[in-house]
């Protein structure tokens, strides 16, 4: 007998007392966050247990696309990387699995339950905190106009005169709204008081426009890193993982701009509709690819800060460029002088409606 079929027979016999399916479908984002995940979590997990991990980069249309396959009954996916405001909408709606963290999820090294090891960043019965990220800007260091200071503050990005070149913009409502109002004199803590009114949203597109046609709107995470390492644009919004791999691990000459970053989380949630087998399976992916240790190695790929209080001591040096990783990090105190808080809950109920006065304010 192979050590594959050996290894699947072994897990099959501990999890659940039932069979267990031998291969899944793991959504997230691509690139190199993928590849962060790849390495932490999938590869490990493949060769501890001989299952095979499909992976699909569709993250960014899990919503549509998890209603769909419930409307169908055929969910095709096993495991799902979601920002948090979505792990919110898609629990409500019932198309995502309630976790039960202490049961469910590792406890830490010294006993710590996972609802305290993870804390306040379980904002959701079914979603399972893996990173805490930020959005941001990058820059072309050698756009910057002679005598210019660098960009340094999140309203340079309205300042076509001081800092002329294409934007690159995500092409949802979601931080360009909030930036937009804080750009347009909006105090920090009444961004969304203002938001939720028609006369706030109509604000932040009004500000929007007055850079609409230097924007190069983006949906895939590789889009801004690319466009800034081709000089397509002075400045773009975009992950600061992604940032970090086009900084440090391509030379590239960009820069971050790390004022009003918006914090936010990403995690893992397991849709509902699978069979006995599948959620086994999922489950027991779950258990190990959250538990405390993997969560630090995935900072060894990316600099995303791990969700867990256990991980933090255990974030090193990079993987392959030695670099340490923690300065890098959104939540260091140099990076983090002036971040935005993103609202989960206030995206899970206006986001569709929201979402859709964007797309025809886009189509003008």
């Amino acid at each position: 007998m192979k050590l594959t079929t050996l290894l699947m027979s072994a897990t099959a016999m501990t999890v659940a007392g039932s069979a267990i399916a031998e291969e899944m479908t793991i959504v997230s984002w691509g690139g190199a966050y993928s590849n962060s995940q790849l390495k932490a979590y999938h590869e490990p997990y493949s060769e501890k247990t001989g299952v095979t991990i499909i992976n699909d980069d569709s993250s960014a249309e899990a919503v549509a696309k998890l209603r769909a396959m419930n409307e169908a009954g055929n969910v095709t996916w096993d495991v799902v990387d979601v920002v948090a405001a979505d792990a919110i909408r898609l629990c409500d709606e019932g198309l995502a699995l309630e976790i039960d963290a202490d049961t469910q999820l590792a406890a830490a090294p010294d006993g710590t339950p996972a609802s305290e090891d993870f804390g306040d960043l379980i904002v959701s019965d079914c979603f399972i905190p893996q990173i805490v990220y930020s959005t941001t800007f990058g820059y072309r260091t050698d756009m910057v106009p002679d005598g210019v200071e660098p960009p340094s503050e999140i309203c340079s990005v309205f300042d076509l005169e001081t800092y002329p070149g294409k934007r690159a913009l995500e092409k949802r409502p979601i931080n360009n709204m909030e930036w937009a109002l804080l750009c347009d004199g909006v105090a920090k803590e009444d961004v969304y008081d203002v938001l939720e009114t028609e006369e706030g949203q109509d604000q932040a597109l009004a500000k929007l426009d007055t850079i609409k046609g230097d924007v190069i709107w983006w949906s895939a995470g590789a889009d801004t890193p690319q466009l800034l390492a081709d000089g397509e644009i002075f400045m773009g919004s975009t992950y600061n993982g992604r940032l970090f791999s086009v900084i440090e691990e391509q030379n590239q000459p960009v820069a971050i701009m790390w004022d009003a970053q918006v914090f936010d989380l990403d995690g893992w949630i397991i849709p509902t509709g699978l069979s006995p087998e599948r959620e086994a399976r999922a489950l027991d992916y779950i258990m190990f690819a959250t538990d405390t240790q993997r969560l630090a190695d995935q900072a060894k790929y990316i600099s995303y800060g791990p969700a867990r209080l256990s991980s933090a001591p255990l974030v090193g040096t990079h993987a392959e460029l030695g670099i340490e990783m923690a300065p890098h990090m959104p939540t260091d105190p140099a990076n983090a002088a002036n971040t935005f808080l993103y609202n989960y809950e206030f995206w899970a109920d206006y986001r569709d409606d929201i979402d859709a006065k964007f797309q025809a304010w886009l189509a003008q």
